[in-house]
């Protein structure tokens, strides 16, 4: 059982307690503590054991070394979704302060070139149009395209 154990005692403190239940029965719980407070609670799941003492002889060294193996990708899944949650806020962050320098350097850029065109372009009136109550031929057939200009019945 102890050898089983090793790969979690490498990281962390585990309290065993070995209780008797009835003349036949015991119970041991193999309990892991926090390394630290902001460890996830999940990570100290104790396991718990309940047979007679035959039954712990064969079977309990088995029982722990699935715990530990559970508690092994446990313990890497979690590390990777923080990591991946980290990530993505760091991202998100970046692309949050991209966004509002781009909003914070749009309004000045425009305040800034405004003046400058103003100043650096002469104004030059429109070219000289004849003014007329009908629109140019062209327009016309444009605007309908049957091609006719006169008035149907």
């Amino acid at each position: 059982m102890f050898v089983e154990l090793m790969p979690l005692l490498a990281g962390r403190t585990v309290m065993i307690t070995v209780a008797r239940v009835d003349d036949r029965t015991l119970r041991c719980n193999v309990i892991p503590t926090k390394i630290n407070e902001s460890e996830n609670a999940a990570l100290t799941t104790p396991l718990s054991y309940t047979g007679t003492p035959d039954e712990f002889d064969r079977d309990l060294g088995k029982q722990v070394a699935g715990y530990v193996e559970a508690h092994r990708q446990l313990g890497s899944t979690l590390a990777q979704v923080k990591a991946e949650m980290d990530a993505a806020a760091k991202a998100a962050q970046e692309e949050a302060k991209r966004k509002a320098a781009e909003r914070n350097k749009k309004p000045s850029d425009s305040k800034l070139e405004t003046p400058t065109a103003q100043v650096s372009q002469p104004i030059t009136p429109p070219p000289a149009s004849t003014m007329t109550l009908f629109p140019a031929p062209e327009t016309t057939a444009a605007q309908n395209p049957g091609g006719g200009g006169g008035v149907s019945a």
